[in-house]
C-alpha cells in the first residue's frame, strides 16, 4: 500500500469513528411540555386535557420529561407549572412517578378557576427554558387553549421565540362567538401563532380533534 493510501484509508477511519461517536452522544428521548388555558369560558374546557395527559403517561418511556403547566395572567414562571418528571429507568418507580403525576394533575383540574388574562407567550417562553435545561433529543409542547392571547397592562410579550428544534402543537383551539360572526378571526389568530412559530424556527401543527392523538408521541 502507498503512502498516499495509507493516509486516505487512516483518514476514512478517522470519519467514520467520529460519526459514530457523534450518534452515540445524540439523546434519543423526549421532552414534553403541555400549557393549559385556564382564562374566562375556556377554563371549563380542561378536563379534557387529562385525556391528553394520560394518554402521554402511558407512552412516555424512561429519561423522557414532561411538565404540564398552566396559562393564566402572567406564565412566565416555574409557579405555573402543575407537575413535572423525568421517568426513571426502573418500571416500578417510573409508574410511582406516574401515578403521582396523574394525582397533581387530577387536584389541579377538580380545583382549576378561571384566570382573568391569557398570557400565551409568557407560557411558551417557560416552557422553552424548561425543555432547554433538559436537554432532550426530541422538544414538543402542546398548547391546549383557544389562542387568544389577552395580556394584562403593562406586560410585554413582543418578544421572538427562539423555537428551533421545536415541535408546537395547538390543540382543541375552540371557535370564540366573534369567529362565528366573522371567521377570518379565527383563521387569522391561527396563522398568526404559525408565523411567530415558524419565524423561530419551530414547526407548527393544529390538532382540534382530540381523537387523532397517536400521531402526537
Amino acid at each position: 500500500m502507498t503512502r498516499p493510501t495509507r493516509y486516505r484509508s487512516a483518514a476514512v477511519g478517522l470519519v467514520v469513528l467520529l460519526a459514530a461517536c457523534g450518534q452515540v452522544n445524540v439523546p434519543r428521548n423526549t421532552g414534553l411540555y403541555l400549557l393549559i388555558d385556564t382564562s374566562g369560558t375556556y377554563n371549563k374546557q380542561v378536563t379534557k386535557a387529562e385525556q391528553i395527559i394520560l394518554v402521554a403517561l402511558s407512552r412516555l418511556q424512561p429519561a423522557d420529561s414532561f411538565a404540564v403547566a398552566r396559562i393564566d395572567t402572567a406564565s412566565f414562571t416555574e409557579k405555573n407549572i402543575i407537575a413535572k418528571a423525568t421517568f426513571d429507568d426502573r418500571p416500578s418507580t417510573a409508574n410511582q412517578q406516574k401515578r403521582a403525576f396523574a394525582s397533581r394533575v387530577e387536584k389541579f383540574i377538580d380545583e382549576s378557576a378561571p384566570a382573568p388574562f391569557t398570557d400565551i407567550t409568557g407560557g411558551l417562553l417557560q416552557a422553552i427554558e424548561f425543555l432547554r435545561e433538559k436537554n432532550p433529543g426530541h422538544k414538543e409542547i402542546l398548547i391546549f387553549s383557544d389562542m387568544k392571547e389577552d395580556l394584562a397592562k403593562g406586560y410585554v410579550r413582543n418578544i421572538p421565540l427562539d423555537l428551533k428544534g421545536f415541535d408546537v402543537v395547538a390543540l382543541n383551539v375552540t371557535k370564540l362567538r366573534s369567529d362565528n360572526f366573522d371567521p377570518r378571526e379565527y383563521m387569522s389568530r391561527l396563522d398568526s401563532w404559525k408565523s411567530k412559530v415558524e419565524k423561530g424556527g419551530g414547526h407548527w401543527r393544529v390538532i382540534n380533534d382530540i381523537d387523532r392523538l397517536d400521531g402526537l408521541l
